[in-house]
């Protein structure tokens, strides 16, 4: 079993799985026949749906939960050698990249489930006529934050998320695994141990591919289906993930500065 601790910044071989035209054409089978993926991307054109927004139901159970999430998971990426060997710059780098993404495969691999209830942004005319601002004044840093709640597509995107990994039952290595994929993200700027950083992707995409093998041989599918979950958790906003289960309890707080003092006590 690949170790996320042993590489080195020296091994530049590619760990990524040998793709072929099988694999490409199971993957292709399994998100055309995704009626969770085909059904939040048919929400997301359908008429009026910018305006549908969503609320936490139990909000202080919810926001409680998640809270405790977060806490797991940057005590995980504290315990991760290869983070740790990292320059500050770069852990800072990847922990504001990856600290939603985190949560919410964390909110998965914990089965933290959550209830919302609908409400209805005002309408152009019904702000002209209350005289409430519009909606590119009250917008700052991609979040509406004079219009309560989160838009209910990306709530959708969320659950869609969770129910995809309690569909596939996945275990507490491959969690592991994919949080290593996840926190390792060499697509960011301004990273000084770049190619470091790439390889420890690769590893672990390779190490999660070896696991797959090793332990469901029969189920030839569930490697792309774990990519698939990523590729749908990548989609997730950050923003997003920071409205819905913190602002309820924390305000308008910036939630990087709350990370900040989680994570280095600062």
């Amino acid at each position: 079993m690949v170790n996320l601790s042993q590489v080195s910044n020296r091994d530049e071989s590619c760990y990524c799985p040998t793709s072929s035209s099988s694999s490409s054409s199971i993957l292709y089978s399994i998100l055309k026949s995704d009626d969770r993926l085909v059904t939040v991307r048919q929400q997301a054109c359908s008429c009026g749906s910018s305006r549908r927004r969503g609320v936490l139901r139990s909000p202080q159970v919810t926001c409680k939960a998640a809270s405790a999430v977060l806490v797991k998971t940057l005590r995980f990426v504290k315990n991760v050698p290869c983070f740790r060997e990292l320059p500050e710059d770069d852990q800072l780098v990847l922990i504001r990249s990856g600290w939603a993404p985190l949560l919410v495969l964390g909110l998965a691999q914990d089965r933290v489930d959550f209830e919302t209830t609908e409400t209805v942004e005002p309408s152009m005319l019904q702000r002209i006529l209350t005289g409430c601002p519009d909606r590119q004044s009250e917008a700052v840093g991609g979040q509406n934050r004079g219009a309560p709640g989160v838009s209910v597509v990306d709530i959708e995107a969320i659950k869609a998320f969770l129910k995809k990994c309690w569909s596939v039952d996945i275990s507490t290595k491959e969690y592991a695994y994919l949080k290593g994929a996840v926190l390792f993200n060499p697509d960011l700027e301004g990273l000084r141990c770049l190619h470091y950083i790439q390889s420890l992707r690769r590893e672990a995409h390779q190490a999660l591919n070896e696991h797959v093998r090793l332990i469901h041989r029969e189920d030839t599918t569930r490697f792309a289906k774990l990519l698939i979950a990523l590729s749908m958790l990548r989609a997730i906003s950050p923003p997003v993930v920071a409205q819905l289960f913190f602002r309820p309890v924390i305000g308008t707080v910036n939630i990087e500065e709350v990370l900040m003092e989680m994570f280095y006590g600062k």
